[in-house]
């Protein structure tokens, strides 16, 4: 008998054997990189349509310099600012941005731009942006950089 085996007559008397390692010799480590997001074509779809991403002036809270710009800009509320831009309506899945050079400078951008980066990034979680959600503006919302796939292609 080979160690490490069981032998284990069958039914016609051939023999066959099984492995009776340890549980240590069937631990593998194997990183597995491999996504649908960002895939435009084929069957199976989940293009990226959206980057998202906001960079603050150190020392200051993002959340009070998103709010002074939507007051002088003439808006009361974050929610006003769904008329002025083109919201998805469907869901979408949300991923850490990877590119930082992505993200929108507060300090030179046009306010128009500012405040639709902060319209979209009030409406996601770290993980789905979804259109009928009320507008949060938290530190962390605000904050963070996403990047936004359309999952319809997956879905049909």
């Amino acid at each position: 008998m080979i160690p490490g085996t069981i032998h284990i007559p069958d039914i016609e008397t051939h023999v066959l054997y099984a492995n009776t390692g340890g549980p240590r010799s069937r631990t593998r480590k194997e990183p597995i990189s491999s996504t649908i997001l960002g895939k435009d074509d084929g069957y199976i779809r989940c293009p990226r349509v959206i980057l998202l991403g906001l960079t603050f002036p150190t020392e200051t809270d993002p959340v009070e310099v998103v709010n002074a710009l939507l007051r002088e800009e003439g808006y009361s509320a974050p929610n006003e600012l769904r008329n002025e831009f083109d919201v998805p309506q469907n869901r979408l899945i949300c991923i850490p941005l990877r590119d930082p050079a992505h993200r929108v400078n507060v300090e030179v951008s046009k306010p128009s731009q500012v405040l639709e980066q902060a319209l979209l990034l009030g409406l996601c979680t770290s993980h789905i942006f979804d259109a009928n959600r009320p507008v949060l503006w938290t530190e962390t919302s605000i904050t963070r950089g996403l990047e936004l796939f359309d999952p319809t292609g997956f879905y049909l």
